[in-house]
């Protein structure tokens, strides 16, 4: 499991339960001897509990209420908990994404089917959307609803850069990969930059570059210029060329980012910072980003979805059973 017991100091397993102690709250803990090292450290150091003294059941009843849509003062009035504490908690938390994106990242994975899309909100004042920084593109797994990415900023090519260097991770973890888009290409065009391979045929000349067999991206062309009668630009397309042992099974009507559509309008009401027509908007990107990597926790391995009626890590095989808060805040950082 990801929160087994390890020495932080050595990474040994030769541990022994030492002594137990008790909190201020009157929760039994325990110290933990390495055999090793000969190290003596608490079950909860390098966890996200390390050093708390609220009771991790407020604790959680916080970051619940505010990933099913109350804002940060809104929380504040009902909890009466500082506004500095509660974001100290959801950092602790964001620090999480890192250890669980690496465990996600140890499986292997047959055929997954990526969609990618844009979500957009207001960060610090009422921008124009070019300039805002409250652009998030998401990377989700069709079948099983897992997010690979969930980042936030202007919409440059820095911001495709970061999301396609997180998917070619997921690629050399997988056999087959499929990325469908809504127009935007530089999902493609960027991803081809990044994992393209030269085809040799033993043919004399340059080698032709492509993608690496098993990715193929389709792009679903919107607006009326796909659909006008004469129209050069297809209404599906590959913006790049693929490599031809690549099986070519993806249907037409396969290529939207319908689910992802669905996903946006819910994250709308699961985060205060994403809602219309209120000022509850981000106040900068940084505390956007430690809100959506709570999100991105809480999504991919503790809470159903509801349509699959799974956790997303256990329909993608990354877990066995979900997991809950309590253990969460036991799983130690790397």
């Amino acid at each position: 499991m990801i929160n087994d017991n390890r020495c932080p100091t050595c990474d040994s397993e030769n541990i022994e339960a030492h002594t137990t102690y008790t909190t201020q709250k009157g929760e039994q803990r325990c110290i933990f001897h390495c055999q090793d090292c000969q190290d003596y450290f608490s079950e909860t150091k390098n966890t996200p509990l390390a050093g708390l003294r609220t009771p991790l059941s407020k604790i959680i009843m916080v970051i619940d209420a505010l990933n099913d849509g109350m804002g940060i003062n809104a929380a504040v009035r009902t909890f009466k908990v500082a506004k500095n504490t509660i974001y100290d908690w959801l950092e602790r938390v964001a620090e999480l994404k890192e250890v669980l994106m690496l465990y996600s990242l140890c499986h292997q994975f047959l055929s997954q089917l990526v969609e990618g899309d844009e979500l957009y909100t207001k960060v610090k004042e009422n921008k124009a959307p070019d300039q805002s920084e409250g652009w998030t593109i998401v990377l989700m797994e069709r079948a099983s609803r897992f997010l690979w990415e969930l980042k936030c900023g202007q919409r440059e090519c820095s911001l495709f850069q970061a999301a396609m260097e997180t998917l070619s991770r997921v690629i050399a973890q997988s056999q087959e990969v499929s990325l469908v888009t809504d127009g935007e290409r530089r999902y493609g065009n960027i991803l081809f930059e990044i994992c393209r391979q030269a085809l040799r045929t033993g043919k004399v000349g340059r080698p032709r570059q492509t993608l690496p067999k098993g990715v193929k991206v389709r792009v679903k062309n919107k607006g009326s210029q796909a659909h006008k009668k004469g129209s050069k630009r297809p209404k599906y397309q590959a913006p790049q060329p693929e490599h031809p042992d690549t099986s070519q099974d993806l249907a037409d009507t396969d290529i939207h980012a319908n689910h992802l559509e669905g996903f946006n309008a819910g994250i709308r009401r699961k985060l205060a910072c994403f809602r219309r027509r209120t000022n509850t908007y981000a106040k900068q990107e940084e505390t956007l980003q430690t809100r959506l990597d709570v999100h991105w926790v809480l999504h991919n391995f503790v809470r159903p979805h509801f349509t699959t009626k799974q956790v997303p890590a256990v329909a993608l095989g990354i877990l066995e059973r979900g997991m809950s808060l309590f253990e969460l805040f036991k799983v130690r950082f790397v």
